[in-house]
């Protein structure tokens, strides 16, 4: 009976490690783009793949997107914008994160963004940079190796 109870408890140990050990995401539509089919699907991709996924909806300033993350204890922060603001809103909300202190969160961008424009935001912290097409498995592979721990 002690073994029983020793294996629950380790198992019960192991469910609560594997639970602390989950990346938080918060995915994100800054802006005025209202596309989020993306999004979505990058949200349903990262929740299956273990992360734990806060989606904020569409229209985010900056600003919101960063109360969030800090009050929701983010991992990550993925951007996403099919608009061309990006070399706006993405730089923006590091320059926030950096105004707090915060400097423990991953910033991964996502969208339509140009080859050329992809140094400038990897300049602010913007890492990824994905385009349309991108394997889901790539996003995930970039999210975990980089994560901040």
């Amino acid at each position: 009976m002690a073994a029983i109870l020793t294996n629950d408890k380790e198992n019960e140990d192991k469910s609560m490690q594997s639970q602390a050990k989950k990346i938080r995401i918060l995915v994100t539509k800054l802006g005025l783009d209202g596309h989020d089919r993306g999004a979505l699907v990058i949200c349903r991709a990262l929740r299956d793949a273990g992360m734990e996924v806060i989606y904020s909806g569409l229209f985010c300033t900056p600003e919101q997107v960063v109360k969030m993350a800090i009050e929701e204890d983010v991992n990550v922060i993925a951007m996403s914008l099919l608009n061309g603001a990006h070399l706006t809103l993405f730089p923006k909300v590091s320059r926030l994160l950096k105004e707090k202190n915060v400097d423990d969160i991953l910033l991964v961008g996502g969208g339509v963004i140009p080859e050329s424009d992809k140094d400038e935001l990897e300049k602010f912290g913007v890492t990824g940079n994905f385009g349309p097409g991108t394997s889901l498995d790539v996003i995930i592979e970039h999210i975990t190796k980089n994560v901040k721990k």
